[in-house]
């Protein structure tokens, strides 16, 4: 058996340069794979939860996620910053003291590797971690965007992207790409700083500058940050304006920060309307959250999070995952009933009616299209397992990696 070795520049060219075909091509591999695990006890998918360590000195957690079906077996060795934890109440009195600060721990980047086995245990691939874990849940994520249909009127999809690291990257890169030509007219990102959404900017006008977007369609499309946020005219209430006005006016808002407070205020979309005077009772959303995945953390505000289980459909990559992990679902109090594995929209049924916690939706795919929907993401390892496998075969077609034969 051959085992095909691929770093992470090698993984990063591969994806980074899909034709809009093989991109559709890998996500008919994950979705055939999230349909099966969805299928219950006939379903070949083992998949446990996945066991961490902690390394308090340098604030790291280690992520240890296994996965097996028909395809074969899988295990993913992730390391990530841990996020903080909530300061300490402020004391009355601090005492008076020497003691030096500890130093902040560097933010590590999620970085490890994925071990993929055949059936029978042969070894098969070595893949760095760091770009295919965000192409995968990227790829996750597109299965629910591409359901949404082009919002009325001459205007394509505006996105807003919390975060400008690898997640947020591969969100929006696959977005373009797979959308028809036309359908995005602005992706912004709102990241941390000025410098951030500018290298994020410069990503984008490389591969315009390479001819691009010209090819995949998107050409007509504006991507940039939300702003610098320095100067007189860029204040940080200015920014903060500028972030709220563009929420109201987003139809997709992507969230993939580790972040442990909601990423917007609760009732920004309760005030005003939009630039094409939509408000709050006839413009549906559709919000995708791939950055917290521990019970303390949150992208989303928990008003929003009861209003979708309300009136729309909160969609999760896994159930079991989503109530012991996700943050902003557990502190909404968001029952199993209430949530729709995306596995389960992914067969040939998959848009028929569904009964969710007592209603019914007889039209998942208008409420997909037009409704507000949450899709969470907290991480599967059957993602690793089934994009890793396709991704090997596709990089043999390429003549790309180290290939061992006879390992």
């Amino acid at each position: 058996m051959t085992l095909t070795v691929l770093n992470d520049d090698q993984i990063r060219s591969l994806v980074d340069n899909l034709t809009k075909d093989e991109l559709s091509q890998f996500g008919a591999s994950l979705a055939a794979a999230l349909h099966e695990y969805s299928a219950g006890p006939t379903s070949s998918v083992q998949q446990p939860e996945r066991t961490s360590i902690h390394n308090a000195a340098i604030g790291a957690t280690t992520l240890f996620m296994p996965s097996s079906s028909s395809m074969g077996n899988s295990v993913k060795v992730i390391t990530l910053t841990s996020p903080a934890p909530p300061p300490p109440p402020a004391p009355t009195s601090a005492p008076a003291t020497t003691t030096a600060a500890a130093a902040t721990p560097a933010t590590i980047p999620p970085t490890g590797a994925t071990l993929l086995l055949t059936p029978t245990g042969a070894p098969r691939g070595l893949l760095h971690a760091r770009t295919l874990t965000a192409f995968r849940t990227a790829l996750a994520s597109l299965s629910v965007l591409l359901r949404r249909a082009r919002p009325p009127g001459p205007r394509g999809f505006v996105m807003v992207v919390f975060g400008c690291g690898e997640q947020a990257y591969w969100h929006a890169r696959l977005a373009l790409l797979a959308l028809d030509p036309g359908a995005a007219s602005r992706v912004v990102f709102a990241g941390r700083s000025a410098a951030a959404e500018e290298a994020m900017a410069a990503r984008f006008e490389a591969l315009r500058r390479a001819g691009k977007a010209a090819e995949e369609g998107w050409e007509g499309c504006w991507v940039g940050g939300l702003g610098n946020g320095e100067g007189e005219d860029n204040k940080k209430e200015d920014r903060e304006s500028r972030l709220d006005a563009l929420l109201r006016e987003a139809d997709v808002v992507v969230c993939c920060t580790p972040s442990t407070v909601p990423l917007w205020p609760a009732g920004v979309w309760d005030r005003g309307s939009d630039a094409e005077g939509q408000g709050r009772s006839n413009k549906g959303r559709l919000v995708v959250a791939i950055g917290s995945y521990t019970p303390s953390m949150k992208e989303i505000p928990q008003e929003w999070v009861r209003r979708v289980m309300d009136e729309g459909l909160v969609i999760v990559d896994t159930v079991a995952g989503a109530l012991t992990e996700a943050g902003e679902l557990i502190e909404a109090g968001v029952t199993r009933e209430q949530l729709v594995e995306l596995g389960t929209l992914l067969g040939p049924r998959g848009e028929a009616g569904l009964q969710v916690k007592g209603r019914q939706v007889p039209d998942v795919g208008q409420c997909l299209a037009q409704g507000n929907v949450i899709y969470k993401s907290v991480g599967v390892g059957l993602m690793d397992l089934a994009v890793g496998m396709h991704l090997v075969k596709h990089a043999e077609t390429k003549a790309v990696g180290t290939v061992l034969r006879d390992f």
